[in-house]
């Protein structure tokens, strides 16, 4: 795991400014403490952090062909690296180290662009081509490893973060207002657009590449497979191949040349990594997990079980609030935009206590979306399918327009749970999928932005929709393809964000895309039945999991949000919400605002979700836009704030347990 750099002058008389690429490598020292590396060939020069993880005495990076003036930076593993070197050494090559970097880049000189459908693993990586002037850049299938580009008139600038372009002096950072209804609605961006004008993401799945003939040429490589029609496969056979395709899995992303690790929530994923990953390991793995002392929003119970189990070394901690307000400002910048979700900052705080002890771990991401995990997102989107288009049938639309209505005159518990039933939504898929869970809705997005062009400018579901139409009619499939195209993407930066913040390479073995291909294949039914999520999973790994851990609800990571910022934190809401620095923006309705924040206040409405989005965005302007330090946020802020992310109370965290199970 590492991170690159890298900038290409479109001229080629021109020639890349050492200092700068200096300047975007030093940037990106956390994501390779390990060692570093430039080079400049005229017109082009790339930049490299190491993380040591694969042939710790050589592979060093920028890597340069021994056939030609052909040079690699990368960032991420090849699970298949041994065979792909195999299968180039009949072709012909030689290699002269034992590195995965050394086979990629022998498999571009013998297959062109094309290398990238003969790589499994996680990876983002750009070539300098000497010979043909060319400049590659390409992404894995799922987005696990980022890439982000900017292009002006003179030049290209590429990175693994955002904040390595910025560092380049490609001018002041500037809001990218555009995406604000997205951000309000999903939490992020799905298409390529950033927080910041002018800079981009490479989708997943994408490569970008560039020569004086043809300028820039983009294009995507693979798709996650539509189910396919039932070949007359049981369930059970189903079953199997699951298993199998599993236990590949994870034993492919074991190669290490560094000891691996596992984060062990105590829930059906985490724990199905740890009985695969138990037997291939020697000796106990070294399990981790996190919680808080809020007994809604702490599964270490159920993780140290797990740990119990399959033996394993475990280590755990809580974490106070006072931590985890402590850590956002400076987790904003690692993130670069916006923290969507509260469940990155604990992440990267058990990635600090691995990071003593591994260099490598496992984690579950991508289950849910791939084995249909997410009981009220999905199963509620189903049956709202299914009774809305009954219910459509049947009755007139003035009768459900008045039922609709009536709705907001009932008491806020079941207020709260009709609203997003198919009696108050239309029945498609943007309202009853896309909107239905969104943070602010229509209404309340149009309420809250002051720029009324801004409101209707375009969809921000659109991208979302996009996936979601091309996987047909049933409901169940085009849900699981739109999220592991989106929802998915942003789950992944933060993943990679956080563990890379504590030089952590984390691996996701339920996106191994062989792996991807054959579930996303497989029919949805058999992937969701009735009111029982995962339902494929649970029968694949029954004898690996505990049964209290097997048929337990999803709790996904907890935040006890909403008492914390009714509670000490509420002058976090008065300072990044409701504050003088965050009305003159002139973003939102100052009126609304104080609406959202007294609802949450009172307890009248749990608006935790709302007001945690707001006061990211006011931090990230505060640093990336105003060009505050992350350290120095809360020292501008008024005493209240200061008094509430008391830095004593932060330095008696709590003390980490270990539980010997060997």
């Amino acid at each position: 795991m590492c991170g690159i750099a890298g900038i290409l002058k479109f001229d080629p008389a021109a020639r890349v400014e050492d200092r700068r690429l200096l300047a975007m490598s030093e940037t990106l020292v956390h994501r390779g403490p390990d060692g570093a590396g430039r080079v400049v060939r005229g017109q082009a020069g790339l930049a490299h952090r190491r993380l040591a993880i694969i042939d710790l005495n050589s592979g060093q990076q920028p890597m340069r062909s021994a056939q030609a003036d052909i040079w690699l930076t990368y960032n991420g593993e090849l699970y298949n690296f041994r065979e792909l070197r195999e299968q180039l050494q009949r072709a012909g090559c030689s290699f002269t180290t034992h590195s995965d970097t050394e086979v990629l880049l022998r498999a571009y000189e013998v297959y062109g662009e094309n290398c990238v459908d003969h790589l499994r693993g996680m990876f983002a990586f750009a070539i300098w081509d000497g010979p043909s002037r060319k400049l590659f850049l390409a992404r894995d299938r799922l987005g696990i490893k980022p890439l982000y580009y900017c292009i002006n008139n003179n030049e290209l600038l590429f990175a693994s973060e955002i904040k390595a372009i910025l560092e380049a002096g490609t001018g002041k950072a500037v809001l990218n207002r555009a995406i604000l209804p997205e951000y309000l609605a999903a939490r992020y961006t799905a298409g390529e657009e950033t927080f910041f004008e002018g800079i981009c993401k490479l989708l997943p799945a994408h490569t970008l590449s560039w020569t004086a003939e043809r300028g820039l040429t983009k294009h995507r490589y693979w798709q996650p497979p539509l189910a396919t029609t039932d070949p007359g496969y049981t369930f059970q056979d189903y079953v199997k191949q699951v298993r199998s395709g599993l236990e590949d899995a994870v034993r492919s992303h074991l190669v290490s040349d560094v000891p691996v690790g596992l984060f062990l929530s105590g829930g059906l994923d985490s724990t199905v990594l740890a009985g695969l990953m138990a037997p291939e390991i020697s000796g106990p793995i070294q399990t981790f997990s996190i919680g808080f002392s809020e007994s809604s929003a702490n599964e270490l119970a159920y993780a140290r079980l797990a740990a119990k189990a399959v033996g394993a070394h475990h280590r755990d901690v809580e974490m106070t609030p006072a931590q985890f307000f402590h850590d956002l400002p400076k987790l904003v910048w690692h993130e670069d935009e916006p923290i969507a979700f509260p469940s990155s900052i604990p992440l990267h705080r058990i990635s600090r206590l691995a990071h003593d002890h591994v260099k490598v771990v496992l984690t579950g991401e991508g289950a849910d979306e791939l084995f249909l995990g997410y009981d009220y997102r999905y199963r509620v989107t189903v049956w709202n399918t299914r009774l809305g288009g009954w219910y459509q049938h049947m009755l007139p639309a003035a009768a459900r327009t008045t039922l609709a209505r009536r709705i907001g005159e009932l008491p806020q518990g079941l207020r709260r749970y009709l609203e997003r039933s198919f009696l108050a939504l239309d029945c498609n898929p943007r309202d009853l999928f896309f909107e239905n869970f969104s943070v602010f809705r229509q209404d309340q997005r149009s309420a809250l932005l002051l720029d009324a062009e801004l409101r209707a400018a375009r969809d921000p579901h659109a991208e979302g929709l996009r996936h979601y139409q091309a996987a047909g009619d049933e409901a169940v499939q085009c849900m699981s393809h739109a999220d592991l195209q989106t929802y998915l993407v942003e789950l992944l930066m933060k993943q990679d964000q956080m563990s890379m913040a504590a030089s952590i390479e984390s691996r996701v073995p339920f996106l191994d895309h062989l792996l991807v291909e054959q579930v996303a294949s497989i029919p949805a039914q058999h992937r969701l039945h009735g009111w029982r999520t995962k339902t494929l999973l649970r029968a694949a790994v029954k004898d690996l999991v505990p049964p209290e851990i097997l048929y337990r609800s999803k709790m996904g990571f907890p935040v006890p949000l909403a008492d914390w910022l009714r509670g000490a934190y509420w002058p976090l809401v008065e300072e990044f919400v409701l504050g003088q620095r965050a009305r003159a923006r002139e973003i939102f309705n100052a009126d609304y605002l104080s609406t959202l924040a007294q609802e949450h206040r009172s307890g009248d409405r749990n608006n935790a979700d709302r007001l945690w989005l707001l006061i990211n965005l006011e931090i990230w302007q505060r640093i990336f836009i105003d060009g505050e330090e992350p350290e120095r946020v809360y020292s501008h802020c008024s005493k209240a704030t200061c008094a509430a992310v008391d830095t004593q109370r932060y330095a008696a965290g709590s003390a980490i347990s270990q539980l010997e199970c060997i």
